[in-house]
Order: C-alpha cells, then structure tokens, then sequence
C-alpha cells in the first residue's frame, strides 16, 4: 500500500466528504477519486460507502482506518527520530496520569526532569480516568499512563510500579473512626465510592464478597476529585481513598482518616503502554524518567501510613 493513498483515505474519513477533502489536500476530486479506486484495488475490498450526506467507511474501511493512524503515525515519528539523532531527543510525548492517585503528583517532577535533560521534548500530560487512558493507548492516541490495574489486557501492558493501601475517609463532623478499622465495620458505613467498573471500587467490592459481607452501601457514585473533596468538606459523607489521595484529603479539608484492615487492600499502581507498538525515542525516554521518579516515591510520605497526629480531632 502506498503511504500517500492510506493518508489521503484517513482524510476522507476524518472529514466524511471526498469534496472538502480534496479540498483540504489540494487536489482534484477526480484525482482523489482515483487514488480511493487504486486503494480499494490494492486491498480488493470496498472501503468507502457514499451517501447524500458524504461518505461513511465499510467495516474492512474502519479496519483499514484504524490501522493506517497508527502506520503514518509510525512514519511520522520514524522521521522525527532520525532527524533528531544528530541534535538530541525530541518529538512529542502523551503520558496520561489518572487523577486522585500517586500518579497525579508526578506532574511537577516530571515536567522538570523532562525539560531538564530533554528540551526538545514536547509533553502532553493528560490527567483522567483509567478506562479512558488505556483506551487512548490501545488507538495509538497516547504514549504512556500511570494508572490503578494490573491485570493483563488484549492490546496493552502493565508495568507494576507500587501499591497503595486503601483508607476510610470521613468529614471531621462525623464520628471518627480509630486509626484502624476493620472491613466488617464499613458494612453499615453510606459510602460514596466511583462505579464499579473502577479500579479501587472493584477491590471494595471483591474485598466485601471474599469477607462474606454484603454488598457496601454505596448512596451515590463518584467520579470527580474536586465533587469528592467538597463532600468531605462539607460533612456530606465518607468515602474509601488509596494513601496518596486521603493523605492530600486529610491536609486540605477538615477530615480524618482509617486504614482498612482485617484484610489490608492494596491497589496496584501500574505503567501502561500498548503491548504492540514500540516506543518511540522521546517516549522511551520519558518512560526512563517515569520510573526513576516512581522509584523516589516508594519511600515518600504520601505513600507511607498516615500517621494519627495528621488527623483533625472530631
């Protein structure tokens, strides 16, 4: 196939006209046209179907779409690299960092560590939820991301990096709990937790099934930090955090916290990156840097138990 054509095809089926994309690509639609025909040839299966509203790829057409990003994608970082290899690293580089976890304070280091050794480099830091980074990964749309899970995944891999104990989280207008507190004792705590598809939910979750407890009393579903953070504030309710994230709830809001025990959950933190494509140089680089940062938290105190005295009295 011919790298020109598969461009030329993405186009089309980024903008859903032949007409503005021969116009964006500064060609004539006949022209245009012939290169589709060719391509169709070539791969001896109908990619395109057209419609008064423009054209819609076919299933072997969105196939063939899919595969084509991540091939000029490749050729594009392929020239990047070379031209970089006599004057340094550069290109850009996405690494996604999901949100409420130790991840969320490598931004700072990382962005300094990156312009430090590699100016060339250009980051995009991406701070969102797990599914959502993974997914970019498995399209080719991102590079890297730290995030909760380590359970293998058709299309991507996982690096364990660290694990964080999970803690009870409560308002300083609620009853505080002792420093421990075993799993039995959340049973009749109104929790307000993420949906089950999230990591730390489904370790609550399968920790409650294995202690042979009901299901938790989840009164509402969370995703947001910033919505989190100002119901603890406001002394709506409680909620189950990893270290990091009470560690920063506790300092910043008046709250207290207990470490779950009887049995300790831990959530596994995880590197992440598409089992398929290599990395590219600048991405190889930025991953170095990841975990040589990784490997400085392990022993920082956002990831050690929180010590009692951190804990505003009820």
């Amino acid at each position: 196939m011919n790298l020109k054509r598969l461009k030329y095809f993405v186009k089309i089926v980024d903008i859903g006209s032949l007409t503005q994309a021969a116009d964006v690509l500064f060609i004539a639609q006949p022209a245009l046209s012939q290169q589709l025909a060719t391509l169709e040839g070539e791969v001896r299966q109908q990619l395109l179907v057209r419609t008064q509203r423009g054209v819609t790829p076919t299933e072997a057409g969105k196939v063939l779409y899919r595969h084509a990003q991540l091939i000029l994608r490749q050729c594009e970082q392929a020239k990047l690299d070379m031209e970089a290899s006599s004057r340094g690293i550069s290109g850009q580089v996405s690494v996604g960092l999901a949100p409420g976890t130790a991840a969320a304070t490598l931004s700072l280091p990382l962005l300094r560590k990156v312009r430090a050794r590699h100016p060339g480099i250009l980051l995009y830091l991406n701070e969102n939820y797990g599914t959502t980074l993974s997914e970019l990964i498995m399209n080719g749309r991102m590079d890297l991301a730290v995030l909760y899970g380590d359970k293998s995944v058709h299309g991507l891999t996982f690096m364990p990096l660290l694990k964080e104990e999970l803690y009870l989280v409560g308002p300083a207008s609620m009853r505080r709990l002792p420093e421990n507190v075993r799993l039995a004792e959340l049973a009749e705590l109104e929790l307000y937790l993420p949906r089950p598809y999230n990591v730390v939910r489904k370790l609550v979750n399968e920790s409650f099934m294995r202690a042979g407890l009901n299901a938790p009393r989840v009164v509402a579903e969370i995703e947001s930090a910033v919505t989190l953070h100002a119901l603890i504030a406001e002394g709506v309710g409680t909620t189950i955090l990893p270290a990091s994230m009470a560690h920063e709830m506790v300092s910043s809001c008046k709250a207290w916290c207990s470490r779950i025990v009887d049995p300790v959950i831990e959530a596994p933190l995880a590197l992440c990156q598409s089992d398929h494509l290599p990395l590219s140089e600048p991405a190889q680089a930025v991953k170095d840097i990841l975990l040589e940062l990784v490997g400085e938290m392990g022993s920082s105190a956002a990831l050690r138990a929180i010590e009692p005295s951190s804990k505003v009295a009820a």
